[in-house]
């Protein structure tokens, strides 16, 4: 290891030398206080900015450690320290002082949501930043002299105020770590209790606005109030998580739940925070009471997707000039046919609770009246609607779904569970389904046969994944949270809504590299590989995805891995005996 002062001189050394120079400051550094590694130095001042870590030892920086005594504390503390970090750039940082990404510090930027990320780790000798640095130039000529400033002047401050315990709020951090483990014991006690969701009472569900997640405040909607929620008594339960405070909400349990109601009462409002309860939050997101099933999945048809040989023949069949259903392949998805391989592919991969919003589903998936069955025969329609295998799937399977449905009463007669939202408000409203239903009997026929059908069970050929690009033998790009480039192949995941950090992009990227290169040879099916990927990655982090040890990467489901995989156009599903 380097003295701080000989990285200061060989930057005064190099000071308006051409811009390659800068390679020569890579290493690591005693600054006394901590240790900083270059570990990787940009080729110029538009490229990636270069990787720094900062390690700062626990005799120093003194963190507590009840603070992380587990796993989810842990994720606590690096979460928060990670938003201290950031903050501490904004207010120590001067910024641009040059061209391209000169002047810029930068930390993986965090939402709402807490997540196991690579920017900040904890363990019993040290805490851990990682940041990224643009190195100064004006043009191609190293500006040395504004780099030592960086390294000397804005560094050491952002050490000190953002990764030393004494400099920190004691009470604010408890605290933070205290919500997140309330969180994170309220899900797991879902399934002890035969629930599939809790929302505490007094939540607060609406957000700012479509790009803004941070909770609604009072006055933010002219004249709509806030309304924090409160559960119907018929389905209020409590739950004691470590921290000891009694926390009363609704339970939703097992089973299928409608959600219904008239326009703007709060049904999608309700359904998104649903989706979003397999993750925790920041103290005072307004959601950090509402928790779901962690192998929930939202579902939608999507219009184009490639479907590259999935089992959809518990929903359609017999389609026209006797294409095969229980090997689906097309290259243009309809909504009917994506929306039953997103059911499908999310059964493949485990998942427990399915959660449905018919706005954006088929509308001849979800339902077909009896009207309709009477003028198009059962013989002439493929596709048999979710409303008459929906049971099935919860009686066959166990799988749970939760339904926004504000146009049909048919699913009145498979539903366990009716919540009807009135100004944002829920009522439970099962025992005046059921009055409706005798009052109201269908006459649609059922057409979803004896039984559900299998989960398919699919084997992925490894040749399906080439990350070259040019001459790069590993090229993966993520420039925004909804599209990645893996070598020449883009990946729409605009469709898949539990996606919430580019951070969990671009570990999807690096997941599906580790299980081309390490699982899809062995004969695992898709299923089995990606469980053994998330099986490394809790063993030994995130790090073990990537030997450059990145400080951009955030924890992300196998669901989200497996969504991003089977929108691969060069995805090649291997045939029995192959």
């Amino acid at each position: 290891m380097l003295s701080s002062e000989y990285l200061r001189q060989k930057l005064r050394r190099i000071d308006r030398k051409g811009y390659k120079a800068y390679k020569e400051i890579s290493g690591a550094y005693d600054f006394l206080g901590f240790v900083l590694h270059i570990d990787h130095v940009q080729g110029d001042p538009f490229a990636t900015p270069s990787r720094l870590r900062i390690c700062v030892s626990q005799k120093t920086a003194r963190f507590p450690e009840e603070l992380y005594s587990n796993a989810i504390r842990c994720t606590a503390l690096e979460d928060y320290l990670t938003r201290s970090f950031h903050a501490a750039i904004r207010r120590h940082c001067k910024g641009n002082r040059g061209i391209g990404h000169s002047g810029l510090i930068g930390i993986l930027v965090p939402g709402q949501e807490v997540l196991v990320r690579t920017s900040a780790l904890v363990t019993g000798e040290a805490v851990e930043a990682r940041i990224v640095m643009g190195l100064p130039a004006a043009g191609r000529t190293i500006l040395g002299r504004e780099a030592e400033e960086m390294f000397f002047n804005e560094l050491p401050k952002l050490v000190e105020s953002a990764l030393n315990y004494r400099n920190l709020r004691a009470d604010q951090l408890a605290e933070h770590v205290r919500v997140v483990e309330d969180q994170e014991a309220l899900r797991q006690e879902l399934d002890r209790m035969g629930l599939v969701a809790f929302v505490a009472n007094g939540a607060v569900l609406p957000r700012r606005s479509g790009i803004d997640d941070r909770p609604m405040v009072a006055g933010d909607s002219g004249d709509t109030p806030l309304v924090l929620f409160q559960s119907p008594p018929s389905l209020e339960v409590e739950m004691m998580p470590p921290s000891g405070r009694l926390v009363r909400g609704m339970g939703i349990p097992r089973g299928i739940t409608l959600i219904v109601g008239g326009g703007f009462h709060g049904k999608s409002t309700l359904m998104n925070a649903l989706a979003r309860g397999i993750y925790n939050y920041v103290p005072g997101d307004g959601r950090e009471e509402v928790v779901c099933l962690p192998d929930a999945v939202q579902i939608r048809a999507e219009d184009g997707r490639r479907i590259e040989k999935v089992d959809i023949s518990p929903f359609i069949r017999n389609l026209p000039f006797g294409k095969d259903t229980s090997r689906f392949c097309t290259d243009n998805a309809s909504g009917s046919t994506s929306q039953a391989s997103n059911i499908m592919e999310a059964l493949e991969m485990g998942a427990r609770l399915l959660l449905i919003d018919e706005d954006t589903s088929a509308t001849n998936f979800m339902i077909r009246d009896e009207r309709m069955q009477e003028l198009v025969a059962k013989e002439k329609e493929p596709i048999t609607p979710f409303v008459d295998k929906v049971r099935q799937l919860y009686d066959e399977y166990g799988v749970s779904t939760i339904l926004v449905m504000g146009g049909s009463g048919d699913y009145f007669d498979v539903a366990h569970t009716v919540l009807m939202m009135d100004d944002y408000m829920p009522q439970d409203v099962t025992q005046r389904a059921t009055e409706i239903i005798t009052k109201h009997r269908t006459r649609r026929k059922a057409e979803g046969g004896e039984h559900f059908g299998r989960a398919p069970k699919r084997r992925v050929d490894p040749e399906s994944f080439d990350p070259s690009r040019g001459r790069r033998e590993v090229k993966i790009d993520v420039r925004t949270l909804d599209n990645l480039a893996f070598g020449r192949t883009p990946v729409d995941l605009s469709a898949v809504e539990q996606l919430i950090h580019i951070g969990q992009t671009r570990t999807i990227g690096e997941i599906i590299l580790y299980f081309s290169r390490r699982y899809a040879g062995h004969r695992f099916t898709l299923h089995e590989g990606l469980h053994r990927v998330m099986d490394d990655i809790h063993r030994e982090g995130l790090d073990v995805l990537s030997p450059g040890r990145p400080g951009n990467l955030a924890m992300v489901r196998s669901f989200e891995v497996a969504s991003a995989i089977n929108r691969m156009r060069t995805l090649r599903v291997l045939d029995e005996g192959e």
